[in-house]
């Protein structure tokens, strides 16, 4: 017995657009950082988490397999030489207690 397509799905992938249509994620986000600034933000899934990173907002280890958000400053078109990556608490209470490093 030969398989029915689905109506409206008809050779598209889950989770692509429909022609003429454009998909921004969803986790992207600007917000303000505590300098006042705005920084982009992008939640990272623990499943695409694979490296090592160091938190600038408590000076611990990122460890693969952990979610997390990475940050840069809004203004900065590239934004590759100035990400960092931020536990997610640590990014929520940013107002609370600066970095421990410096941003640059």
């Amino acid at each position: 017995m030969a398989r029915r397509r689905r109506a409206g799905g008809a050779g598209r992938r889950s989770g692509q657009p429909a022609p003429g249509q454009v998909r921004f994620p969803s986790s992207r986000r600007v917000e303000q950082g505590a300098d006042g600034h705005d920084y982009e933000v992008r939640s990272v899934a623990a499943a695409r988490a694979v490296k090592v990173y160091r938190c600038p907002g408590c000076d611990h280890e990122i460890k693969p397999s952990t979610a997390h958000v990475v940050v840069w400053p809004a203004t900065d078109a590239a934004g590759v030489e100035n990400r960092r990556h931020w536990h997610t608490s640590c990014w929520a209470n940013r107002a609370n207690r600066g970095p421990t490093r410096r941003w640059s």
